[in-house]
Parts: structure tokens; C-alpha cells; sequence
């Protein structure tokens, strides 16, 4: 029998919540809603997050993140200092609507914020059933030096955040019959993230496919 490691499991709790109604009761429920008001949204970006579904949630669940990370007093930087950050990422969110790709802007801008507020909360990693997101994990990829974080965004399409050192990428599945499957591109070239049983294997420009296993954290 396989066991089930770290990163296998994260990724089955990821594929448990798009799988069930755990995702879709995160939209309707009386507690969470997108961080401003559709009926009366002006700027583009709010918007296009208001007509189309996947940024819909992703902007619900980290308006949850944000609103947990605010009460933690632990967190890292202070909810004084998450609050500033918030309005200047709001901003910079809504610049997204300028660029070529608005779509992918926005998602890779709630990806990286979502990231951010998990790694430095440990209120906003709680296992809420309502939650969206999962992560950050530490990934070791063989012939690559620097640990690799991920942050998994249980949305549909999915999305996957990855970052280490000074670079980050944000992927998103592709349908694959046999296996669980990212992929993106940036001006450097093409990355993939395949997941397949108790595998997990990371390919990025210019480089061979690296098998990842989840480092030990805390």
C-alpha cells in the first residue's frame, strides 16, 4: 500500500473540496461575500471579478484570509501593517485591468496576496471546512538548491502559487485524464507541475523535469 505523504494529502484535501459542495457553499454562505458590492462595482477589475466565477471566489476567500489575519496578533508583519498592505495590493489589483491579460493578472495578484497572508498567519491557515485555500508548503526538488513554496487555490479552474528566492509563478490545471496537472508561461517560458499518486514532479524554462518531495516544517 502507498502511503500518503504531505503533499499527496494536501492535494487530496484540495481535490475533496472542488469534488463536493465544501467549495460552493464558500459563495453563498451569510458570513463571506467578495469584499465590495457588486450592484454598485465601478472599477473594471471588480467587474470582471463580479461576472466570472472563478475570481468571484478566489476574492471570497481572501477577503476570509484577510479578515482572520486582522485578528491575529501574532501575525507577521501586525494587522496594523496587513491593513496598510491590503489597500496598496487593492490598488495594484486593480491596475490588472490595463494589461493584456486581465484574467490572468488578477488571479496571479490573489494567488501571491493569498500566499502572503497564509504564510504569515497561523489563524489563516486554520482547517475552516469553508476554506478555499490550502498551503504554504515547503517543496524539495531534487538538483534545485532553494525550497519551493506552495500555496493551492481550490477553485475551477485551480490555481497553484509557487515561490522561491526572488521568483514566482502562478500555474493553473489543465485537464490530464491520468494525473493532476499545472501549467504556465512568462517571459522566461513554460513551467509544469504534475502530481500523480504519491509523485510529484516540477519542470521549469530551461531545465529537466524535477521530482519534489514536501520538506519537514515547524
Amino acid at each position: 500500500m502507498k502511503m500518503v505523504t504531505p503533499f499527496l494529502a494536501a492535494l487530496i484535501a484540495a481535490s475533496a473540496c472542488a469534488a463536493t459542495s465544501l467549495c460552493a457553499k464558500s459563495e453563498t454562505s451569510t458570513v463571506l461575500a467578495t469584499s465590495f458590492d457588486c450592484a454598485t462595482a465601478s472599477a473594471a477589475v471588480e467587474k470582471l471579478i463580479c461576472r466570472d466565477p472563478q475570481l468571484k471566489q478566489m476574492d471570497i476567500e481572501l477577503t476570509r484570509l484577510y479578515r482572520l489575519t486582522l485578528t491575529d496578533v501574532h501575525s507577521v508583519p501586525s494587522p496594523d501593517k496587513v491593513e496598510i498592505e491590503q489597500r496598496f495590493w487593492t490598488d495594484a489589483r486593480n491596475q490588472c485591468a490595463a494589461g493584456a491579460e486581465p484574467k490572468a493578472c488578477t488571479i496571479r495578484s490573489y494567488a501571491e496576496r493569498a500566499h502572503q497572508l497564509r504564510q504569515g498567519s497561523a489563524i489563516a491557515r486554520t482547517k475552516d471546512p469553508s476554506r478555499l485555500t490550502d498551503g504554504p508548503i515547503a517543496l524539495r526538488c531534487e538538483g534545485f538548491n532553494a525550497l519551493i513554496g506552495a500555496t493551492f487555490f481550490n477553485v475551477e479552474p485551480r490555481v497553484m502559487y509557487l515561490k522561491w528566492a526572488n521568483t514566482a509563478v502562478t500555474l493553473i490545471q489543465v485537464p490530464n485524464v491520468a494525473a493532476t496537472r499545472y501549467s504556465a508561461k512568462d517571459s522566461r517560458g513554460s513551467y509544469s507541475f504534475l502530481q500523480d499518486g504519491d509523485e510529484a514532479f516540477f519542470q521549469m524554462p530551461g531545465s529537466k523535469q524535477m521530482s519534489c518531495t514536501v520538506e519537514p516544517t515547524g
